[in-house]
C-alpha cells in the first residue's frame, strides 16, 4: 500500500490554458486500459527537459532530444506498457513514425513532437497499435483530463500521481499543474520515471531549461527506490505564455521567485508521490545530510544510506540495526570524512554523537521511530555549511515479489 499518499481529486488539478490532454485504449499490453495520452500545446509554447543519464537509453529519449534542440514543439505522445527501449534502429523507427502520425493529424511537423514510452524493455513497440488508437485521442483532446492522463501512464504504480498550484504574477492567477508515473527502477539522473509539469506563465523562453534543471536537482534528482537507472527517464516543464502578466525575465526577480517555488513545489510533491508508491514500499524515509562541504558530498552520503539494502531492510523490519547506517555514510567516497565528527538524529533520538553512541541513546527509542511509517535520518557531517535532503523508501519482501511477476 502507498505511505500516505492517495490519487489526486481530479478538481483540484486545474488545467493549464494552451494545453488539451486526449486519452485513448489502444491495446499495446494490456487490453481495457487507457495506454495511450497525447497532449497538444498552442502555438508559441516553450519546452525544456531532462533524461536520462543511463547510457542505454530508449528511443524516444533520443528522439525526444533531438526534437526538443529544433526548437518550438507543438505535441507529446505517451504510451505505457513498452518502454521501447533496447530495440535498436527499429525502436528509433517505430517512434519516429507515431511521431509522423501525431503531427499528420495535428498539423504540425514531425520533428514539434515528442514521443515518450513506459513499460517493459527490449520488446519491440506495437507502433501500428499506437497509430490506429491516435485519431481517439486526438478526438478525445480536453483540458481538463490531467487526471485521466495521470492513470494512464502508470506501468507498476498503484495510484495515479498529480498536483496543482496557482500562484499570483503581476495581477493575474498563473497555474502550474503536473503529473508523474514511478514506483520502481527508481534512481536519480533521473529515477525510472516520467513527469510532465506544465504553466501558462509568460516566461522568457531562454530561463526554461535553466529552471526546471534547478527544480530537477531538488526534486526528481533526489529520490530512490532501488538504485536501479532507468533507461526512459523523462521530465518536461512546458509554459504556454497564456497568463497575460508581463514577462518574466529573471529567475531571480520577485516574478521568477514567484514561479520557481510554485514549480518546485508540484515537482517536489510528483517525485515523493513516487517514492510514497515505491514498489511494496512500507516507510517513506526523508534523508537529510548536514554539515558538508559541498552538496555533492552531502548527496554521496544520502544516496549510500538510500541505496544500502542493509538500511533499507533493516528499516522495514522496524530493526534498529543503526550502525548499518554508519557503515553506508563511511563507505560513501568521502575520503577524508573524519568519522569522530559524525551525529546521527533518528527524529527526535540523538544516536549518535562525536561518533559513537550517545550515552543517553535506548534501543527502545529507535525502535518506536522505526515501527513509524514516516521516518526522517539526519546527519551532521560537521565539515562545512552545505546540505541536502532527499527521499526513498524501505524495501520489502513485495518489492521482489512485484519485480519477479512484473512481467506476467
Amino acid at each position: 500500500m502507498p505511505v500516505h499518499l492517495a490519487a489526486p481529486n481530479p478538481a483540484d488539478l486545474h488545467p493549464v490554458p494552451g494545453v488539451e490532454i486526449g486519452i485513448t485504449q489502444a491495446g499495446i499490453r494490456k487490453a481495457n486500459r487507457r495506454d495511450l495520452s497525447v497532449f497538444r500545446l498552442v502555438a508559441g509554447s516553450s519546452v525544456a527537459g531532462v533524461f536520462t543519464k543511463n547510457r542505454f537509453c530508449a528511443a524516444p529519449v533520443q528522439l525526444s532530444r533531438a526534437h526538443l534542440a529544433t526548437g518550438s514543439i507543438r505535441a507529446l505522445v505517451i504510451n505505457t506498457g513498452n518502454a521501447n527501449a533496447g530495440t535498436g534502429a527499429d525502436g528509433l523507427k517505430r517512434a519516429s513514425e507515431v511521431c509522423q502520425a501525431v503531427a499528420g493529424l495535428l498539423g504540425v511537423h514531425a520533428e514539434q513532437v515528442l514521443p515518450f514510452s513506459t513499460g517493459v524493455i527490449m520488446e519491440t513497440l506495437p507502433s501500428e497499435r499506437l497509430i490506429a488508437g491516435l485519431p481517439a485521442a486526438v478526438a478525445d483532446l480536453k483540458t481538463d483530463q490531467w487526471a485521466v492522463a495521470a492513470e494512464a501512464i502508470m506501468t507498476t504504480d498503484t495510484l495515479p500521481k498529480g498536483t496543482s498550484r496557482q500562484v499570483q504574477i503581476g495581477g493575474r492567477t498563473v497555474t502550474v499543474t503536473g503529473i508523474s508515473k514511478g514506483a520502481g527502477m527508481i534512481h536519480p539522473n533521473m529515477a525510472t520515471m516520467l513527469g510532465y509539469v506544465a504553466t501558462d506563465a509568460v516566461i522568457d523562453p531562454a530561463l526554461l531549461q535553466p529552471l526546471l534543471n534547478d527544480v530537477a536537482d531538488l526534486s526528481f534528482n533526489r529520490i530512490t527506490i532501488d538504485g536501479d537507472t532507468s533507461t526512459n527517464d523523462s521530465f518536461i516543464l512546458m509554459a504556454t505564455h497564456q497568463a497575460g502578466h508581463a514577462p518574466i525575465t529573471a529567475l531571480d526577480s520577485a516574478e521568477g521567485q514567484i514561479l520557481r517555488e510554485a514549480v518546485l513545489a508540484v515537482s517536489q510533491h510528483l517525485a515523493q508521490a513516487i517514492v510514497r508508491d515505491g514498489e511494496g514500499a512500507t516507510k517513506f524515509i526523508t534523508i537529510r545530510i548536514d554539515g558538508g562541504q559541498s552538496v555533492e558530498e552531502c548527496a554521496k552520503a544520502g544516496y549510500a544510506i538510500a541505496h544500502s539494502p542493509l538500511v533499507k531492510t533493516a528499516f522495514f523490519a522496524s530493526d534498529p540495526n543503526l550502525g548499518r547506517i554508519l557503515a553506508a555514510v563511511g563507505y560513501a567516497g568521502i575520503d577524508d570524512l573524519d568519522q569522530n565528527l559524525i551525529d546521527l538524529h533518528l527524529d527526535d533520538v540523538h544516536v549518535v554523537r562525536e561518533g559513537g553512541r550517545h550515552p543517553a541513546y535506548q534501543e527502545a527509542d529507535g525502535q518506536r521511530v522505526m515501527k513509524q511509517s514516516e521516518i526522517t535520518i539526519r546527519i551532521d557531517l560537521h565539515r562545512g555549511q552545505a546540505t541536502t535532503t532527499l527521499w526513498t523508501c524501505d524495501l520489502s519482501h513485495d518489492y521482489v515479489t512485484i519485480n519477479a511477476d512484473y512481467r506476467s
